[in-house]
């Protein structure tokens, strides 16, 4: 957003409540890498220039990779200046900071999709001694003794379930609706087929349940040096237990839904629906002579699953159950009831204030960093266009009274 606005000549200002790429340098466990490959990491005026274009990016390397993009055109980002209260007026809006107050005749919100990581109530209901843990504050199989829990399949929870088992972790992961694909697919990253067949291109508007959309899990992948796959199949072979959605907490028993063979065979259908896909357009482009053979993943083996545990079976859980938006900073009254900022495509009910970042903003990659540039050129336009209309600066210090 900053580059679109400094490209339309916009005065305006960057408010990070840490360090440029904060959340990459400190919210990331240490083997974590891009599920996209380095050649997608596309933005306004910048891309991937290295020598592993098909590789993936450390999260310390995304920071390195932002923090060169803020320098290459001088981006005006106040580090160490934490957002406390936003409040509309008639000439814009005031923002109070740590660092003091501004006037501004906009508002860009970009604190993306992954802020808040959702813990949900029936956490409370698991015995005192158990340890909890979220993706943004595990690290690494050290942090973690005795049997685990791995709440949620999707890429956090995969990964992380991953990791513990082979470092000899005793893990069960609680399955429930997720999205599987191989990481590579005759021959090519599954993004670029992603990208091929215009699933990353399809826009908010023209899917059936646009809410059901902004809630899909994440892909079950790895950006791993090997390029290897990780579905539920990998997961077992590396002595992951695999249990069904996580139903309750009694003081006696971890209860389990029976659902996980449903969601395993769903899984498996939407998983060759996407391949037929990417076969027909490889057929119907002339791609078959350029590419490799057609090999599809093998079923998901459906395991024997416990219904229920013991209550004291786990002594750490981690919940990769997502995130939730988080606005504390924002009146009440421009909340939805679960606490989001209602938008369409970027653009609030609420004059000059905008939202950029989020899941399925306006298209399926519009949380990508490889999407977020095309939807910030097209805010930037909207946003140039509401203070164009004003009279005054566009954002200036509140005078000290």
């Amino acid at each position: 957003m900053s580059h679109s606005l400094t490209q339309d000549g916009i005065d305006h200002v960057v408010l990070e409540r840490g360090k440029t790429a904060n959340a990459w340098r400190t919210e990331r466990w240490d083997s974590l890498r891009l599920l996209t490959p380095n050649w997608m990491s596309r933005l306004p005026g910048h891309q991937y220039r290295g020598t592993d274009p098909d590789g993936y990016m450390t999260a310390a390397e995304v920071g390195d990779y932002l923090e060169a993009y803020k320098a290459s055109f001088g981006a005006p980002v106040h580090h160490e200046t934490a957002v406390e209260r936003v409040t509309p007026s008639d000439r814009g809006f005031t923002i109070d900071t740590s660092g003091g107050a501004v006037n501004s005749a906009a508002v860009v919100i970009a604190t993306g999709a992954c802020g808040t990581p959702h813990i949900p109530a029936v956490a409370a209901d698991f015995p005192a001694a158990t340890r909890h843990l979220s993706p943004i504050h595990y690290r690494n199989p050290d942090q973690v003794d005795g049997p685990v829990l791995v709440v949620g399949a999707s890429a956090s929870g995969a990964q992380i379930a991953d990791e513990l088992a082979r470092a000899g972790r005793d893990v069960t992961l609680a399955v429930s609706n997720h999205v599987r694909l191989p990481r590579r697919y005759r021959g090519m990253d599954i993004h670029w087929w992603l990208e091929k067949t215009g699933m990353l291109d399809e826009h908010i508007g023209d899917v059936e349940d646009p809410i059901k959309a902004r809630r899909s899990p994440s892909l079950q992948l790895v950006g791993s040096p090997d390029s290897r796959d990780l579905g539920l199949n990998e997961l077992q072979a590396s002595g992951v237990r695999m249990a069904g959605r996580l139903a309750g907490v009694t003081d006696t028993h971890v209860q389990f839904s029976g659902s996980l063979a449903n969601a395993m065979r769903s899984a498996d259908l939407k998983q060759n629906r996407f391949l037929d896909r990417c076969d027909e357009h490889a057929a119907a482009t002339g791609l078959d002579r350029e590419i490799g053979e057609i090999h599809r993943p093998e079923p998901t083996v459906v395991p024997e699953a416990p219904l229920v545990t013991g209550a004291n079976s786990f002594a750490t859980v981690i919940w990769a159950t997502g995130f939730r938006p988080q606005y504390p900073y924002l009146p009440d009254h421009l909340l939805d009831r679960k606490g989001a900022l209602p938008h369409v495509g970027g653009v609030t009910a609420e004059p000059g204030l905008f939202i950029l970042g989020m899941n399925f903003g306006t298209r399926r990659n519009s949380s990508f960093i490889d999407g977020v540039g095309r939807d910030a050129v097209e805010l930037a336009a909207s946003v140039t266009t509401h203070v164009g209309n004003r009279q005054g600066p566009t954002v200036a210090p509140v005078a000290a009274r």
